[in-house]
């Protein structure tokens, strides 16, 4: 099963002439606030973006104020100036996907809608992240014009249970959790035919990941739960999931590939500061394979980068 094709350049115009070159790499639009810590936000998306092969155009669509432990703050830009980032770089470089993380104001949804609406062969990546760090007032707006403006072009969207669950079935009245099919259920409701939802706990302890429409579970995943609590993990699975996408990807393969890496980025995770663990997005870039707490050699078990994708990182093309 695929997403919508990719959008074509128009062999007529010059602008669009260097896409067609075999060895270069996909370029994918991403917008993002910026992460001064490094954890999350464009500096997540353009690490995994770059580590599957794909180049990334990154937009700027606020500040946070944080650290490893927690945001204290958040400034969203001008929405005129995001829409201008964004339409800047498209009326020069083709794009294989958009992918859109926090936007930071109704406003700037906006933006982004009306500007995708005008690449409706580009598959729209939506990810919602955990809002309470907010205020209720302005997560409430948020996720109406998340829901009433982006959801209708986004081809899938990503996010944790618990997340997707309060937004999208808040008036949910079973004693038994939502299931991935009833949380595909209500975004297709408005539009989004595909639903990666992650961060589901069965009794068994592990992670479960599932991508799921209203009919069907189309592919499930678990992997062992980590002590460590991180931050920019779910960012870090649909910056990937959508450079995956991008390089041709059918969804299945993608979504199975960007867990694989998620997982073997939060392995190799670390602690920069006092706060919480950082998934490793760069852990195939350690390639002399040598366990910094193993003096005598090197680690068999490192995972080198074709032990993830099919095709070696940085090498993936058109």
């Amino acid at each position: 099963m695929t997403l919508p094709p990719h959008r074509v350049p128009d062999a007529e115009d010059p602008s669009h002439q260097t896409a067609e070159v075999a060895d270069q790499p996909v370029s994918v639009l991403t917008f993002n606030a910026v992460d001064p810590s490094g954890a999350s936000g464009l500096g997540a998306d353009v690490q995994a973006i770059g580590s599957v092969g794909c180049h990334p155009l990154p937009v700027v669509t606020g500040a946070y104020t944080r650290d490893s432990a927690e945001i204290h703050g958040f400034a969203a830009f001008d929405d005129e100036s995001v829409s201008e980032q964004a339409r800047a770089v498209l009326e020069d470089i083709p794009v294989g996907v958009i992918k859109v993380g926090f936007a930071g104001s109704p406003a700037i949804l906006g933006q982004i809608a009306e500007l995708s609406s005008d690449y409706p062969d580009v598959p729209l990546i939506a990810y919602m992240p955990d809002l309470s760090w907010w205020d209720e007032t302005h997560i409430d707006s948020y996720q109406e014009a998340f829901t009433d403006l982006l959801l209708p072009q986004a081809s899938l969207l990503v996010g944790n249970h618990s997340t997707l669950r309060r937004w999208l079935l808040p008036d949910w009245e079973s004693d038994q959790n939502p299931g991935p099919r009833d949380i595909a259920r209500a975004a297709s409701e408005h539009g989004t035919p595909y639903v990666l939802v992650t961060g589901q706990t069965p009794a068994t302890g592990s992670i479960e990941n599932t991508l799921a429409t209203p009919q069907s579970v189309l592919f499930t995943r678990k992997f062992e739960r980590f002590e460590a609590r991180f931050v920019g993990a779910g960012e870090t699975l649909s910056a990937a999931l959508a450079a995956l996408l991008a390089t041709g990807s059918d969804l299945n393969t993608a979504v199975a590939e960007a867990l694989e890496y998620l997982d073997e980025a939060l392995n190799a995770g670390f602690r920069p500061g006092m706060g919480r663990f950082v998934p490793d997005r760069l852990f195939w870039a350690q390639g002399d394979g040598t366990d910094p707490s193993d003096p005598e050699g090197t680690d068999p078990s490192s995972p080198q980068p074709g032990d993830i994708f099919d095709d070696p990182f940085n090498e993936t093309r058109h």
